[in-house]
C-alpha cells in the first residue's frame, strides 16, 4: 500500500498532538510546523511520544555519562550533547521535506562537525546514549536500534539504571551490530570509538 503524506495544508490544521493523524506520514518540514508541548519523535514518517519528563535517577546517570565524555573530549574535535537535541537521519536528500526520521537520544557524541548547524546533527552520530526508564516501550527500542544500525551509528549504548546494567552495540565491517556482554556495577567501560576513554560503572549507578 502506498504511505499518504502530510501535506503543507493538512499541516496548518494541526494545532495539538490529538490533531495528528496516525495514518500519514509526517517529514521534518512538518515537524518543524508544530507548536505543541509535547515532545515528539519520528521513526520512518511515524509519530512517537517521547516519555514524560525524566526521573531524577534518569537525570543523574545521564549527568555522569555526559560529563565522563564531556571531560574526555574537552580541547578534541568530537561534541557531546544532550537531549533536547535533534539527530536528523537523510536517506537520500537533505531536504526538510524528504526527511522521516528524527531523533533525541538521550546523549549522543559527534566527530565530523560538518554535521552540525543550529538545528542539530544532520547525519549520523557516532557514539548514541539511551538511558531507559519504566514508560520506554519494546517497540520503541527496536526502531531505534534499527535506525541506528542502519544509518551507521559506530557505537549504541543502552542503560538501565533500575538494575545497573550497561549493554554496547559496535558497528562491525559488515554495518551490522555486535553486541557487548552485559556489563554492571565495579566494571569499566571502553569505546572503540573514543580511544582511551573509561566509564566507571560505579560511579554511573552511584546514588
Amino acid at each position: 500500500m502506498a504511505k499518504s503524506y502530510a501535506t503543507d495544508h493538512e499541516e496548518k490544521e494541526i494545532l495539538s498532538f490529538e490533531d495528528i493523524d496516525a495514518s500519514l506520514t509526517y517529514s521534518y518540514a512538518n515537524y518543524l510546523t508544530w507548536l505543541f508541548d509535547e515532545r515528539v519523535e519520528l521513526i520512518k514518517g511515524q509519530i512517537f511520544k517521547m516519555s514524560p519528563a525524566p526521573s531524577r535517577i534518569h537525570q543523574e546517570v545521564s549527568i555522569q555519562v555526559s560529563g565522563a565524555l564531556f571531560t574526555f573530549l574537552k580541547n578534541k574535535p568530537c561534541k557531546v550533547y544532550t537531549a533536547p537535541f535533534d539527530v536528523r537521519f537523510p536517506k537520500e536528500s537533505f531536504a526538510d521535506k524528504d526527511i522521516y526520521t528524527v531523533l533525541q537520544p538521550d546523549i549522543c557524541v559527534i566527530c565530523d562537525q560538518s554535521k552540525l548547524d543550529d538545528r542539530g546533527c544532520i547525519g549520523a552520530p557516532d557514539l548514541v546514549v539511551e538511558i531507559l526508564s519504566p514508560d520506554n516501550n519494546k517497540k520503541e527500542l527496536l526502531n531505534k536500534y534499527i535506525v541506528y544500525e542502519e544509518f551507521g551509528v559506530k557505537e549504541y549504548w543502552i542503560i538501565s539504571p533500575s538494575v545497573k546494567t550497561f549493554l554496547k552495540y559496535t558497528l562491525d565491517d559488515n554495518g551490522k551490530y555486535q553486541p557487548s556482554k552485559l556489563f554492571t556495577l565495579s566494571e569499566i567501560i571502553t569505546s572503540s570509538v573514543l580511544p582511551g576513554f573509561e566509564l566507571n560503572l560505579d560511579e554511573v549507578f552511584e546514588d
